[in-house]
């Protein structure tokens, strides 16, 4: 039995006429988006109708971009009518994580590649430590001998190019074999049509933040955008902190109805920056994630924690942090 098979198979027992649902995490990025539509497409195959659904905002410009030309289709969780009777998969994300907020209806189903930090207990659980979701979904068309289509090929491959930083970061050799299957079946107008439409006008006042905002200290370059601003452009700005040659490991946090939103990047060989931030915002945030990237937020009741001067404090902890993972053996 297949992973697809075991899990059509557990929501055929469950089904009895009810919805199933895809959730993404919040602020869906192209790789949570790009799994999601796969899976999708092979339940659709399976006679399995379902629905993708997401919290947050839809604000990256390529993903518009995804949903118009490629026929991706998604539903914000503020227009989704939905029941305790709904079956929901969780995809790129678990259950009780900071960015994955619950939603109406019972998990049956989690299909992921983050480090595992949620203690709910799935029907079917599909846990891999690659270099992207989709690579996970991809599996599944490879597994069942199942042709892959131009638009689903595309969109699978864009989110993965994405989540790996051009096959950059975190890649495992599944991620390279996905690469070289789906390279042939998708659409490379589309593909650098995608790439050449990162950002938008208003971007730029984040990075215009960063400019005039950054701290360094041994090698740890700061930045605090004090505005809001979407997931994937903390992100964004994160990679470009740490394209300084200065700088090893980056801090981008931006405000976020009245807390901070962190996002974490690393080049240093064997550190895990998911430790990193779960560390440092202890006590009075979350965080995770893998070894070179990783987001956390400070909750709304804890900012008046962090005393007068909010940025002196939230360096501090990070470098104090730093310097307690450095002295482990």
């Amino acid at each position: 039995m297949t992973k697809l098979d075991e899990l059509t198979s557990i929501i055929n027992e469950k089904l009895n006429g009810h919805k199933v649902v895809i959730q993404t995490h919040d602020f869906p990025d192209p790789d949570a988006v790009s799994a999601a539509f796969g899976l999708q497409y092979l339940l659709e195959l399976r006679g399995i109708s379902s629905e993708i659904v997401y919290f947050g905002k839809f604000d990256r410009v390529t993903l518009r971009l995804m949903s118009e030309e490629l026929g991706v289709k998604l539903t914000a969780a503020a227009d989704y009518t939905g029941s305790e009777e709904d079956l929901v998969i969780n995809v790129d994300g678990q259950k009780n994580n900071a960015n994955f907020t619950d939603m109406v209806g019972t998990e049956i189903a989690c299909i992921d590649h983050h480090p595992w930090v949620t203690d709910y207990e799935y029907p079917f659980v599909d846990h891999k430590i690659v270099g992207a979701c989709a690579t996970i979904i991809f599996g599944y068309f490879k597994e069942n001998n199942v042709e892959i289509p131009a638009n689903v090929a595309t969109a699978i491959l864009y989110g993965i190019k994405v989540d790996t930083q051009n096959f950059t970061t975190g890649v495992r050799d599944e991620d390279i074999e996905a690469f070289s299957v789906l390279n042939s079946l998708a659409d490379p107008t589309l593909l650098a049509r995608f790439d050449s439409n990162e950002l938008e006008i208003d971007d730029l006042r984040a990075y215009g933040a960063a400019i005039q905002n950054f701290v360094t200290s041994d090698g740890v370059g700061f930045v605090h955008i004090p505005f809001d601003c979407p997931d994937r452009l903390i992100a964004m700005v994160s990679n470009f902190i740490l394209s300084l040659d200065c700088v090893v490991l980056s801090v981008v946090y931006a405000d976020r109805n009245g807390g901070l939103k962190f996002s974490i990047r690393s080049e240093v060989p064997g550190f895990m920056s998911g430790d990193w931030v779960q560390l440092a915002l202890a006590g009075i945030g979350d965080g995770g994630g893998h070894p070179t990237m990783a987001g956390g937020i400070i909750f709304p009741e804890m900012l008046p924690v962090l005393g007068d001067d909010p940025d002196h404090t939230i360096r501090q902890r990070f470098l104090t942090a730093l310097a307690s993972m450095q002295k482990k053996p």
